[in-house]
């Protein structure tokens, strides 16, 4: 029996599937992995991959914060924002990291270290899932 997966951000509807059959995430506890029947479940996010597995294959994300949902017919996942693999800027994801690493090398008094170190794990994500990574 499938599983219905939902991908909501402040923009709107990401994806859906009514058809999943696993969800694999990265909760702030740890990574998950939900199948049907999963009993439910409630838990924050954290920067980091989101797969998908439905009758048509795989569906990568790349999430950035928010929360996870399941319920034995459902996953529902209300994300700070979620990208799909192959939508991924390579070229902007590589800029980001970059930028984010000169900051944290500064060291600079008026840097956010922890903004900083967020945005070089959102460039970092996205450049593993785009496969180029380099």
């Amino acid at each position: 029996m499938p599983i219905t997966v939902q991908i909501l951000t402040p923009d709107g509807l990401v994806f859906e599937a009514l058809d999943a059959t696993f969800v694999a995430a990265s909760g702030e506890g740890g990574d998950l992995g939900i199948e049907t029947n999963h009993s439910n479940l409630l838990t924050t996010l954290r920067i980091g991959p989101l797969r998908i597995r439905t009758a048509g294959g795989e569906h990568p994300f790349a999430v950035h914060g928010g929360f996870l949902e399941a319920t034995p017919e459902a996953v529902r996942i209300v994300a700070d924002a979620a990208e799909p693999a192959d939508a991924i800027d390579t070229e902007r994801a590589r800029t980001a990291r970059r930028r984010a690493e000169e900051r944290l090398k500064r060291k600079a008094a008026d840097t956010d270290i922890a903004r900083a170190e967020a945005a070089l794990a959102r460039a970092l994500l996205r450049l593993q899932l785009a496969g180029k990574a380099s």
